[in-house]
């Protein structure tokens, strides 16, 4: 979870690959009216993100019931939207890891990047709607300011199963 910017479909990649799940990239099932707003440089509202938010609370509920490890990637900015995804997979086996940065690390990657909808002017309103992930949520916040390899590292630490090695390896 996290704003825009913030490395979370590389990071989540990787981390369903050395934990051997399911990675589902959660912007690509926003609908086009979603995309087509962002696009444009117009915030979503609650109500464009529900459908959208109960679609990935589907998959990630269906993978779950399946026993499959999955690793979505979605701001899920506000607690209620984290509250959706809960209802499909419960705590503890749902672990939210923030990817985090300041403002000025993050606008800047952004403006380099140029294969997402996502245009730089709109990581201010998703700092101003971001609620930090609170003290009976379970979950880790990482800084992304450090080496794709280092957040790469703390992030399999964080979601790794008890009894497993971050290489995806039994250590018992």
């Amino acid at each position: 979870m996290g704003v825009s910017g913030t490395g979370k479909t590389s990071v989540g990649q990787r981390i369903a690959a050395l934990l051997g799940g399911e990675f589902l990239e959660g912007d690509s099932f926003h609908p086009e009216s979603n995309i087509a707003k962002m696009s444009a440089g117009i915030p979503l509202t609650d109500e464009d993100r529900w459908p959208w938010l109960e679609t990935l609370a589907g998959l990630v509920g269906s993978w779950d019931i399946e026993g499959v490890p999955t690793v979505l990637t979605c701001s899920a900015l506000r607690r209620r939207y984290r509250d959706v995804l809960r209802t499909a997979v419960p705590e503890p086996r749902l672990v939210f890891v923030h990817l985090h940065a300041s403002f000025e690390v993050l606008e800047a990657r952004m403006q380099t990047r140029a294969d997402h909808f996502m245009p730089a002017s709109l990581l201010r309103s998703q700092f101003e709607t971001l609620e930090p992930l609170e003290p009976d949520e379970t979950g880790f916040v990482i800084d992304v300011s450090a080496t794709l390899d280092d957040v790469l590292a703390a992030a399999v630490v964080a979601v790794a199963p008890p009894g497993t090695d971050p290489s995806g390896q039994d250590s018992a």
